[in-house]
Formats: C-alpha cells, sequence, structure tokens
C-alpha cells in the first residue's frame, strides 16, 4: 500500500508509454487526485516519524493535533482552489567549508500536501527516470551507486567529480514548469506547483520572493530535482555517452607479445634462467595497449546534483567532455558546474571523492605475483582517512582526551550505549563497501572512550570499573567479538539490550542498503488507528486527533513509577503517537497528571 501509488495512480500511468509523452485524455484528471482522502492519508503516514516533521514552519503548526477533519478542510480548500501555500521559515545551517546553507521549513499543512503532490509526480515520472540516476529514489541510495562504480566502472583512467553550484537553489521555474507540461496536461496542477515555487520565504520575519529554485528542506524538491536533471541524465546518455565510447577491445600491446614469444622460445630450449626474468617483465606489462587512440570509454552515475563520470582516454579528452557538460548545463538547464568542486583526477595515482568514499583504480607493478597484477584496474572504494579523524574529533578533545556528552549523562545506561552503539553502527554501516574498512577501529576506539567516560560522569566511578560493568563478547560469523552491552527492561516486562561494538569489520562487496523510510508497518498502524476514531485514553469518539512528541527519548523526563497513562501507554507500545479526543489532547498540555 504505501510503496505503490494507489490504485487511481496506477491506472493512469498503466496506460502510458515508457517511449513517448503521456497525453492525458481528461486535463483535470490529475488535480482531482488531490481530492482522495486515501492520499493524505498515506503522505501522513510517509512522512509524521521524520526528523523534521516535528519542526514548525512560519506558522508554528506542527503534526501535533493532526486530524481527519483537518485533512477534510485542505481537500475543501484544494477544490475550491483557495489553498495558499505559507512562505517557508528559513535557517541556515553550517556547511563543511565554513559557510552556510540555506534550509527552508515549509509549514506542515504544506509538508503534507507537497508528500502528496510527490506521490503523484513519482508515479508518472518514477518509470522513465535513468538507471544511473540514484538519489531520491525508491529502492536507490548512496550504495547502489557505489555498487554500480565498483562492479562496471574496471579500467577507467580519469574520474570527472561534477557537482552544480546551489543546484536546489538555481533551479529555473520555467523550465522546470515546461519539463512538466510536456507530460502533465492539466493547467490547475502545474498552477498548484507554480503557486508552492512562488510562494517565496521569511527571514528574520521579512518576506522574500523566490524567483528560482525549490527549497532544500522541502518535500516536493527532490523529486522535481530529479524531474529537471533527468534531462541531463539524457544528454549524457544519449549524446555523451555515445560520441566518447569505440572500441570494442582494446590492441595488444606488441611489447606484452614480444616478451611472451621470448618466454615461449626459452622454456622450448629449456632455459629456465632466461625464462624467469622475462616472466617477472611480462607481469609489469599491460596485455593490451592503454593507449589505444581506437579504444574509449565514458560511464556515468549521479546522485542528486553530484555526478561522477569514469572515462577511458586522454587528460585532454576528459576536459572537452567537462566543458560540454558545462555547456549544457548553462544552456539547457540554466546551472553552473562548481569551479572548485568540479574537478579531473587520474584514477591510478589519486582518487577522486563521490558520496563520502575515496574511488580509485587499483594499479601495483611492484608487486610480481599473480595475486597482486589480477586486481589491477578493478576499482577500490575507500575510507578517506580524514573523515575517519574527522569523526574522532566528535568524540575527543584536541589533546586527544575522551570527550564527555553532557547531552546523554543524565540518561540511563541502556540510553547511553544505545545511542554510541547507534552511531557507530551507522558508520560502519555506510563504509562496509571500503576495501580499509578496518581503518574504523581507530574510530571505535575514540568512541568507546567517550562512551565510558559519559557513563564515569554519570555514576561518578572510574571509567575503568565502567568498562568491567558493562564488557561482554557476543558471537559472529567471523568469530567472537569484545562488545559493551546494557538491559532494560520495558514496561510490557520484555527485556530489551543495547550494544555498542561487536561488529566484525568485513568489506562487504555488494550490499543492499538503501534510503529508507519509516517501517511500512508503522505507517498503516498510525493511520489504521487515526481511522479508527477512538480516543486511546478514554474511549469517546469525539473530535478525535493524534498527539505527537519529536523523540521517545522526549517521555524520559516523566516519571517512571507514577507517570501519567498518555505517557505510559507511549512507552509500553514504543509509539511517538497516541490518539485522543480534543478534551484528552488539552489535558495533556495542559500539564495534567491523568487525562
Amino acid at each position: 500500500m504505501f510503496t505503490s501509488p494507489p490504485m487511481e495512480i496506477r491506472s493512469v500511468t498503466a496506460t502510458t508509454h515508457l517511449n513517448e509523452p503521456a497525453v492525458l485524455k481528461d486535463a483535470a484528471l490529475l488535480y482531482r487526485q488531490l481530492f482522495n482522502e486515501q492520499l493524505y492519508l498515506v503522505a501522513y503516514g510517509r512522512i509524521y516519524a521524520n526528523d523534521g516533521a516535528m519542526t514548525p514552519g512560519a506558522d508554528g503548526e506542527t503534526p501535533d493535533g493532526m486530524s481527519l477533519e483537518r485533512i477534510r478542510e485542505i481537500i475543501d480548500d484544494l477544490r475550491a482552489e483557495r489553498y495558499r501555500f505559507t512562505p517557508a521559515r528559513r535557517v541556515y545551517i553550517p556547511k563543511k567549508n565554513g559557510a552556510k546553507r540555506p534550509l527552508g521549513l515549509p509549514a506542515w499543512s504544506d509538508k503534507l500536501v507537497g508528500e502528496v503532490i510527490r506521490l503523484l509526480l513519482e508515479a508518472y515520472y518514477e518509470p522513465q527516470f535513468s538507471d544511473r540516476s540514484h538519489g531520491f529514489r525508491p529502492g536507490r541510495g548512496c550504495h547502489t551507486a557505489l555498487n554500480e562504480i565498483a562492479s562496471t566502472w574496471t579500467g577507467t583512467t580519469w574520474l570527472i567529480e561534477g557537482d552544480i553550484a546551489d543546484c536546489f537553489g538555481s533551479l529555473d521555474h520555467e523550465v522546470i514548469l515546461n519539463i512538466l507540461a510536456e507530460w502533465i496536461h492539466d493547467e490547475r496542477f502545474l498552477g498548484l506547483i507554480a503557486r508552492m515555487l512562488r510562494a517565496g520565504y521569511l527571514e528574520d520575519w521579512i518576506w522574500h520572493a523566490t524567483r528560482s529554485g525549490a527549497p532544500q528542506g522541502g518535500v516536493v524538491s527532490p523529486i522535481l530535482s530529479n524531474i529537471y536533471l533527468d534531462r541531463f541524465d539524457k544528454f549524457v546518455e544519449e549524446e555523451l555517452i555515445p560520441a566518447w565510447t569505440k572500441g570494442r577491445i582494446r590492441r595488444n600491446n606488441r611489447e606484452y607479445k614480444n616478451v611472451t614469444a621470448n618466454i615461449g622460445y626459452w622454456s622450448r630450449k629449456g632455459d629456465p634462467e632466461r625464462v624467469a626474468p622475462l616472466r617477472r617483465r611480462q607481469r609489469s606489462i599491460p596485455a593490451s595497449d592503454p593507449r589505444d587512440p581506437g579504444y574509449r570509454r565514458l560511464r556515468y552515475t549521479r546522485y542528486a546534483d553530484d555526478h561522477l563520470l569514469g572515462f577511458v582516454g586522454t587528460r585532454a579528452e576528459a576536459e572537452q567532455i567537462k566543458e560540454e557538460i558545462a555547456k549544457f548545463l548553462h544552456e539547457t538547464l540554466k546551472l553552473e558546474l562548481s569551479i572548485e568542486k568540479t574537478l579531473i583526477t587520474h584514477a591510478r595515482t589519486k582518487r577522486a571523492r563521490f558520496l563520502g568514499y575515496d574511488i580509485g583504480t587499483l594499479h601495483n607493478d611492484t608487486k610480481l605475483t599473480r595475486g597482486h597484477r589480477k586486481v589491477n584496474g578493478s576499482v577500490a572504494l575507500e575510507v578517506p582517512p580524514e573523515v575517519v579523524n574527522s569523526k574522532c574529533h566528535l568524540y575527543q578533545h584536541d589533546d586527544g582526551r575522551a570527550a564527555i556528552r553532557g547531552d546523554l549523562k543524565n540518561l540511563s545506561d541502556y540510553s547511553i550505549i544505545a545511542v554510541y552503539g547507534a552511531e557507530y553502527r551507522g558508520y560502519v554501516q555506510y563504509y562496509q563497501m571500503a576495501g580499509n574498512l578496518n581503518w574504523l577501529n581507530k574510530l571505535r576506539f575514540a568512541m568507546e572512550r567517550s562512551m565510558l567516560s559519559t557513563l564515569a560522569a554519570k555514576h561518578r566511578r572510574p571509567p575503568w570499573r565502567l568498562r568491567d560493568r558493562f564488557k561482554s563478547t557476543i558471537e559472529t560469523p567471523y568469530g567472537t567479538r569484545r562488545c559493551f552491552e546494557a538491559s532494560h527492561t520495558t514496561p510490557s516486562g520484555s527485556v530489551a539490550t543495547a550494544r555498542f561494538g561487536g561488529i566484525p569489520l568485513v568489506r562487504q562487496r555488494h550490499t543492499t542498503i538503501i534510503d529508507g523510510r519509516w517501517p511500512a508497518r508503522q505507517k498503516r498502524l498510525l493511520v489504521k488507528r487515526l481511522k479508527t476514531g477512538i480516543c486511546e485514553l478514554c474511549g469517546s469518539d469525539r473530535t478525535i486527533t493524534v498527539h505527537h512528541v519529536r523523540r521517545m527519548s522526549d517521555l524520559e523526563r516523566y516519571s517512571t513509577t507514577n507517570p501519567p497513562k498518555w505517557v505510559a501507554d507511549m512507552r509500553q507500545y514504543r509509539r511517538k503517537t497516541i490518539i485522543v479526543c480534543a478534551h484528552c489532547h488539552a489535558a495533556i498540555h495542559g500539564g495534567s497528571s491523568d487525562s
């Protein structure tokens, strides 16, 4: 239900062909999908648990208090064409280079409508997107892009790192609307998207117009950027790759052929002393000609606004490809390549940075054994050393002392170990395709010291005593591993265990991690509870709403022995939501001990 578009959308898209634009027989068909209440419930189930869902926009509205009546009000406004998007509240978040990135915080109703629009656009456009596009797409993610590079880019000589300057903020509104109009012949739907793009933003409570771009933080921005940059994907696939790909195989290397003939000659003569140095020389020479002018290959992948091209050819030709890309982006899409981030790297001697990995081509002729020579030309994925060091600095001071995290010091032992364990597990899972994954041992050590120091500050005991208290071992497919564990008894009586460490740092060449969302079961369950229309505290069926908390740790500030009933229920079922009536909702916000 939640991984595919509703039946009404699927019935429309099933009649379209992937090789030609879809011509809608009814011009109002797409806009009428916005009147489908079930779509809003699907959208609500998808976005209510997002990290930023409880962050208010300019009007202060959040998912707290969401109800079926609010959905029906939005639908009525859309049916009468009086729905207006609220200007997004703009904040700035720091970037790695010291600059700041603008982030738009839309109102909650705008997020909900935006998710519905995203569902409709995804149903139409997702089947047509390029297989080389991996960002913000269902079933794809950073690892699918990296897996494609590692599996199919063998022999790459030059890596062209591409980055579009301020991509989200530079999307031309006229271009994106013209691209949408090729497929969508619904003026009301296009007008709604135009109003969304031009709603403006508030900075220091002063309204500013948005003449270009889609705000970072908007729900629809990722799908709009993919629709926009699909033109770039098609340009690379249909023009650049055919123009810069030629030759079936490389021609033979004459020097390698001569050495091989000499080995055969002296082998037949029975002279092993002459054969041995010839074999060592043979293993240091490529069998085919790496400079064959009749052989060229160009490969491409993209994640959001970052793209990477692998080229087999000369540096001058790689520069020409870069210029052709910059020209197309400027003239057709009105975008500019970032000069400081668009680099051409020699893959065999240096490393290019893409999606947080160092990428290059393996080449080693100094170790003249068959085991080393056979990997030459393979693509290497590595953890960047500076990434490991920068992550370590999050858990230690400049002088190397372990850092005590004050934000965790007052939590339970279980929560502290769970937080550190989740963070470390995230690092390992993201870099599990790296050949030098064992470098994360340095990070694990820094995190372990920080965790034990935080626990020591909480209990006012030396760290080594806490080490003895929580240390444990775990059996893995790769042997026994040391870890730290803490147990916690839930209100339902079950025992939960938090673990830090115990993860074998063994490379996984082909991983299946994709960009995920909240589990589908949780989405369906929330919608089902809301549609039931019964207060989960008092049993009333009048004016049913949903009470939200930002995170489960927000409930820890209440007593563990005699908490309010709504807190006890949310703890028992480990939910960030509870279905309540208006009276109980007011009592919760009024601080009543029991609703």
